[in-house]
């Protein structure tokens, strides 16, 4: 019998959407998508659908560094990424687990507030996350509001969006993905390694299944670093997979609705 295929692992820490349509259960969807094991550890429990979050419960310290511990000792991690953590203890938590563990390959998704408009970082974490997580990061994909607090700078122009890009690489991520979604017009988003930019262009896609777009978006980034992928190409493919799975949703629920994770498996050509 011959040896087993090596099997790429994936490793989401992140708040868990009762909907499924962002949070864990988005990037869970997105790792199988990409034929990747998927892991995970809760950092904080949401009641939330299609239209609002109506409660958040965070995971104690100890349970998330235990979840941490558990996967990397047994399963281990190819790539990770992180979403919402709530409070300074809680990303203070996951940096540290990160750093000690020597988790690879971590894609940073600082989400600071949810489709719906509930806030889901807390102020006072957001310099902890500048501090700790995001020197541990080989790629951070702030939208520009995120990138706004992160770098700030305000974000009203292409030179704008470049300097955002220059200062959020200076607080030590490899390198730098600042979406375009909330500008005017098609989206752009805008990739910095350091060294060059790069524009990865796309159309605006009228629709309310835009529910757990960034989730996805970087889950599909870890997903491809697990896969071996470089972080320009993973960047690129990641933002395609993002548009077919938004293009080829059904509407769920009253309000923002989920993705079509699985497209690939059940779009007819």
């Amino acid at each position: 019998m011959s040896a087993p295929e090596w099997v790429a692992r994936a490793l989401t820490i992140a708040g868990s959407d009762s909907g499924g349509g962002a949070g864990i259960q988005a990037d869970l969807k997105t790792f199988a998508a990409f034929s990747v094991y998927g892991t995970s550890a809760i950092v904080a429990l949401t009641a939330q659908n299609t239209r609002e979050v109506t409660a958040i419960h965070e995971v104690p310290p100890e349970i998330v560094r235990a979840q941490i511990e558990a996967v990397v000792s047994d399963i281990g991690v190819d790539a990770a990424k992180t979403g919402m953590l709530g409070s300074s203890l809680l990303v203070e938590t996951v940096a540290d687990a990160v750093e000690r563990l020597k988790i690879p390959n971590l894609v940073v998704d600082p989400v600071m507030v949810s489709k719906a408009g509930a806030p889901l970082l807390k102020p006072e974490a957001v310099e902890t996350l500048r501090r700790r997580l995001l020197p541990l990061a080989r790629v951070v994909t702030p939208n520009i509001p995120e990138a706004e607090i992160l770098s700030g700078e305000r974000i009203d122009g292409p030179e704008a969006l470049r300097r955002a890009a220059r200062e959020i690489r200076r607080l030590g991520p490899e390198s730098v993905v600042v979406k375009g979604g909330h500008g005017q017009g098609d989206p752009v988003d805008l990739f910095f390694d350091g060294k060059s930019f790069t524009e990865f262009r796309g159309p605006r896609i009228r629709t309310r299944s835009d529910h757990g777009t960034g989730c996805t978006f970087s889950a599909a980034i870890a997903a491809l670093l697990a896969r071996g992928e470089e972080v320009k190409k993973a960047v690129e493919e990641a933002k395609r997979y993002v548009e077919g799975a938004i293009r080829s949703a059904s509407p769920i629920g009253s309000g923002h609705g989920p993705l079509n994770h699985f497209f690939r498996f059940t779009t007819k050509d």
